[in-house]
């Protein structure tokens, strides 16, 4: 599950080599994993940056002892979490220089303060963050490396090993974890309630503010046993969909710029100092004692960056971590609404699509041509050039239909102009027939039985007619879409497969390679009771606008692939931030360079049968592709050039 923007096996043995910049660029890749899971695992104790820059500090002293490059991200977690459990064990805050502090944007923000801040949370997201807090020291480690499983940083193989535990017996501790966070949910939502429920108040008369698993179980003791208290239990969103489309907590970003050109004598013996001090608990990391060879190599590897960034936070240590922030985020320029939640993908390993323009150039142009006349009123000449008018172009002709390639559309001014440009084998719009669309010859529409409340008789005939294939349920996962149980998605597929039409699954809106999720459960209930189901549909939107989109979006697909073996429909797809409460969009750059990259990608799965942009209209704000009268904006500029 690497994603691209991490720099991979070559780029660690070139850091252990002492290449310049290797080291840096591991650093700055894996800082921002490193701090959500020590920021999750301390339940946001304002210790989080001094243990991720332990942390850091170990690693990368230690680097020239590890043994298979490949392992790098799962041995530093396990540095991560041994850093984490070693706070825990001394319980005393690890030394704080005061004269850094001004650094610190908000020196009395926690890790926990800064997710709320930074990614404007609000409703149950804001409620599961906040819930973090409650959960005991051994809980908190388990979420902070589920946490990022869930958002599909880490892989469970990983979690497993740096927890230390069986695949099995992770599995167990995950849903108690699980568990002990639903209720630590409901516990910020009793105490959250204005007035406060006078009982409630006797209850938690002598508590000292501070959340703690003891108190969890009073109040939930309470809001058991209290009607009025009893209301929050209503409405809880299950805590993985919660989570699957947060980014992750940005790496804070406060460095005085004016330390950036300061790397002298001083930084280089405070590097060395750093280094030697970070290799006295590598043994308690479990990776052994470093031998003197191995010292020597890492040594090196650490003066290869003496005069890079390492060198400059290593004189201020309590903003190392805003130190790597500021290098993982130089090279975003596209504004956006929140800052972003992972580091650029290193240049070699993206390939950017081409500029797309609206306007063909003209084929050629004739050179001026110059006249010279006698001027009546003088003797000297006037000379007069005549520029040429420009070649009018050629109408371009509509891409070459793609029969992969798809669109999911609703009926607005330009439609049958822009299916007819975009270049798609196939459409659909949520409905078991095409209605009013105008659909022109050779695209293919492929009907959908919505829900529970359109699975009647007559759609049921009336898809019959509109081809071979049906899509099933859209989204039951989501109580604002189709909202099904997955037994009542059971019950009703025979009525669909009856039609004896070729039958996808129902696409949910998330967690599709998850054991124990809404379309693994369905799927073995359709295992055992003998249902058909012919390929998985899937919905994506990622909250990571960078080039590294695309790789999520195929870790994503290669998950799914895994689990189930079946051919994969990808009918809704873009990017869309949904983790503020309102949707945030990408810029027009971003969005065309994701619908080109995507597309690609997707066309070279073989066992990607179909993918369907969201949505081919671009009649309102969000994602779509053609503006009104059928006009291709940039994105869909991008995604006509594929196929």
């Amino acid at each position: 599950m690497r994603t691209p923007h991490e720099p991979g096996a070559a780029t660690v043995v070139a850091a252990q080599r002492g290449e310049d910049g290797a080291l840096d660029e591991l650093v700055a890749a894996y800082l921002p994993l490193v701090y959500n899971v020590v920021g999750h695992a301390l339940g946001g104790h304002p210790d989080t940056d001094d243990v991720v820059q332990e942390t850091m500090l170990r690693a990368v002293d230690s680097l020239g002892e590890l043994r298979d490059p490949a392992a790098f991200r799962s041995w530093l977690l396990v540095i991560a979490m041994n850093q984490v459990r070693e706070r825990h064990r001394r319980r005393l805050p690890l030394p704080v220089d005061e004269r850094s502090l001004a650094d610190r944007a908000d020196p009395g923000a926690d890790f926990v303060d800064l997710a709320l801040t930074k990614l404007h949370l609000t409703g149950q997201r804001r409620e599961v963050v906040a819930a973090t807090r409650w959960l005991g020291e051994e809980e908190r480690e388990l979420l902070s490396l589920w946490w990022m499983e869930a958002v599909g940083r880490i892989t469970r193989a990983e979690l497993v090993e740096a927890v230390g535990i069986s695949a099995q017996h992770a599995a167990v501790r995950v849903q108690r974890m699980k568990a002990q966070l639903d209720a630590s949910r409901v516990v910020v939502r009793v105490l959250a309630v204005v007035p406060r429920c006078g009982e409630l108040a006797h209850v938690v008369g002598d508590w000292d503010g501070e959340p703690s698993a003891l108190w969890r179980k009073r109040v939930m003791r309470h809001a058991r046993e209290c009607e009025r208290c009893a209301a929050a239990f209503d409405d809880l969103a299950a805590v993985d969909g919660l989570v699957a489309r947060l980014p992750l907590v940005p790496v804070p970003f406060a460095l005085d710029p004016s330390l950036w050109g300061a790397a002298g004598g001083a930084g280089e013996a405070l590097v060395g100092q750093g280094a030697g001090q970070a290799g006295q608990g590598v043994g308690h990391a479990g990776h052994g004692t470093a031998q003197p060879a191995a010292t020597a190599q890492s040594l090196k590897a650490v003066g290869a960056v003496k005069k890079g960034f390492w060198a400059q936070v290593a004189a201020k240590p309590l903003v190392v971590a805003t130190a790597v922030a500021a290098i993982a985020t130089a090279a975003v320029v596209a504004p956006m609404a929140l800052p972003a939640d992972e580091p650029p993908a290193p240049a070699a390993q993206v390939t950017l699509p081409p500029t797309f323009t609206t306007q063909p150039l003209p084929e050629s142009s004739a050179a001026p041509t110059t006249t010279t006349a006698p001027s009546s009123s003088s003797p000297a000449p006037t000379t007069t050039t005549t520029q040429p008018q420009p070649a009018v172009a050629a109408p371009r002709p509509p891409a070459a239909p793609s029969a992969k390639k798809g669109v999911s559309t609703w009926n607005f001014d330009g439609v049958g102009r822009a299916l007819g440009d975009v270049g798609a084998g196939w459409v659909y719009n949520w409905a078991p027939t095409r209605e009013d669309l105008v659909i022109p010859q050779g695209v293919e529409f492929v009907p959908m039985i919505w829900g529970a409340k359109t699975v009647t008789p007559a759609n049921l005939a009336a898809v019959k007619g509109q081809g071979g294939t049906l899509l099933g349920f859209n989204e039951p996962d989501l109580g604002e879409q189709s909202n099904m149980s997955v037994e009542q998605a059971l019950d009703l597929w025979p009525q669909l497969q009856a039609t004896g039409m070729r039958l996808g699954s129902p696409a949910v809106a998330y967690g599709g390679d998850k054991a124990g999720g809404w379309l693994d459960r369905f799927m073995a209930g359709a295992k055992q009771r003998g249902l058909r189901v012919d390929f998985i549909t899937l919905h994506w939107y990622g909250s990571d606008f960078s080039a590294a989109a695309v790789g999520h979006l195929k870790n994503y697909l290669d998950a799914v692939r895994a689990r189930y073996g079946l051919p994969v429909w990808v009918t809704e797809y873009s990017l869309i931030d949904w983790s503020g409460g309102a949707a945030r969009y990408p810029s027009a750059s971003e969005l065309a360079a994701f619908a080109s990259g995507s597309a690609r990608m997707m066309e070279g799965l073989p066992w990607v049968e179909r993918y369907a942009w969201f949505a081919l209209p671009a009649d309102k704000p969000g994602t779509g592709l053609y503006t009104p009268g059928g006009v291709p904006n940039a994105a869909g500029e991008a995604y006509r050039s594929v196929g």
